[in-house]
């Protein structure tokens, strides 16, 4: 397969543009910003690569958006896709300025470095080796909305009217290896209800955290169930249920009236959301009839699907073949399954460590930035020449 080599001083340009401009997505108003000078740069420099673009809005103000650059024309061909918004940060546990890139130690460091902005540079750098009237196939190239928070970008590109590609390469940090499987994700609340009153006397209230005692113990028998019906695929096979916060009440000497409790799933795929939900709704209305709490659940965001791409799948294959790796799974989940949904093969594979995102002192090292350009023009030629 053809190597490429990177222009080194434009990569750094671009990276530092990007990274210089905060695009933090939160499910937190306090932290959530938009996106759109992220992708206003994006596609500046996807029109400096030969790229047309479209900027598609994705919210009410207009300040959350997606990038469609397209290069060539026709039917099929290749999208390489990322989100362009990155997590909240601890700006005092890095060793650096987060929102500037610093060389060091032949990596780059700052915050979305390797998830994901550090993906895009290289695509542009795989793309600018191909003219558009060399290619018998489209390449297109998407940057999305709110990927760590709502996937509003990935929910948006369902309803658009993008061509239908042959093949997807999401560019999360994979460290370059194959993800033909990632599980989904359900994050979701349940809010109990009841009646305060003196301690002393249990009959003056309907107390919320008996209530959410019972709602946790059925929990914990749905998670063992889950755990039956497993995918030796995973590190860890099963879908998880974790108990991530909870609250309630607000003195000992009071019967509680309100308690919440948020917590997550992670869903291998074959498993259907749907029926999980179902099960949870039905434990809160049992709750409600046996005690008389007011006992609501709700999700927190839409869920993400589980995803899977077939082993015996021509994206797959290429990709095995491109990076010498057999294709894996991973314990996180991404957009994959939004593209899927859009009718194409995808598959999740890019520069830098999944272990560095979402930590401070997040880099991309150098030595992963020839190998992904080289890989992505070879995925390129496949699909568009």
């Amino acid at each position: 397969m053809a190597k490429a080599c990177a222009d080194h001083r434009l990569i750094t340009h671009q990276l530092k543009e990007l990274i210089a401009t905060s695009s933090v997505s939160s499910t937190d108003p306090s932290w959530d910003q938009g996106n759109l000078p992220v992708i206003e740069r994006l596609a500046d420099f996807a029109q400096a690569a030969g790229f047309s673009t479209e900027i598609q809005i994705v919210d009410a103000d207009a300040s959350k958006a997606n990038l469609i650059a397209t290069k060539g024309s026709g039917i099929g061909g290749l999208v390489l896709a990322g989100h362009s918004d990155t997590v909240p940060f601890d700006e005092g546990r890095w060793q650096t300025n987060p929102l500037q890139v610093h060389e060091q130690d032949q990596r780059f460091y700052g915050l979305g470095t390797s998830d994901m902005k550090g993906f895009f540079p290289l695509a542009f750098a795989a793309a600018a080796q191909f003219d558009s009237s060399s290619l018998n196939a489209p390449l297109t190239l998407i940057a999305t909305a709110d990927e760590e928070s709502t996937m509003n970008g990935a929910k948006a590109l369902l309803k658009s009217q993008i061509h239908q590609a042959d093949g997807v390469i999401i560019g999360e940090p994979t460290n370059l290896k194959p993800i033909r499987m990632h599980k989904g994700m359900l994050m979701s609340r349940i809010v109990v209800r009841g009646h305060s009153g003196h301690s002393s006397n249990p009959a003056l209230g309907n107390n919320a955290i008996d209530g959410m005692h019972r709602l946790i113990t059925g929990l914990m028998a749905l998670r063992l169930e889950l755990q039956a019906e497993q995918n030796l695929a995973f590190e860890v096979p099963y879908t998880t249920l974790n108990l991530g916060h909870i609250h309630g009440g607000d003195s000992p000497n009071r019967i509680c009236a309100h308690s919440e409790l948020q917590f997550d799933l992670r869903i291998i795929p074959g498993l259907k959301t749907d029926l999980i939900t179902a099960k949870i709704q039905s434990l809160c209305q049992q709750e409600s009839e046996f005690s008389g709490l007011n006992v609501l659940w709700e999700p927190l965001m839409d869920p993400v699907p589980p995803f899977e791409e077939g082993a015996d799948s021509a994206l797959v294959r290429l990709a095995e073949s491109l990076t010498d790796a057999k294709a894996a799974s991973a314990l996180f989940a991404t957009e994959a399954g939004f593209f899927k949904a859009l009718g194409a093969q995808a598959i999740v594979m890019g520069p830098g460590s999944i272990d560095l995102a979402h930590q401070p002192n997040e880099y991309l090292a150098f030595d992963q930035i020839n190998p992904c350009i080289t890989l992505l023009s070879n995925a390129i030629k496949h699909y568009c020449l």
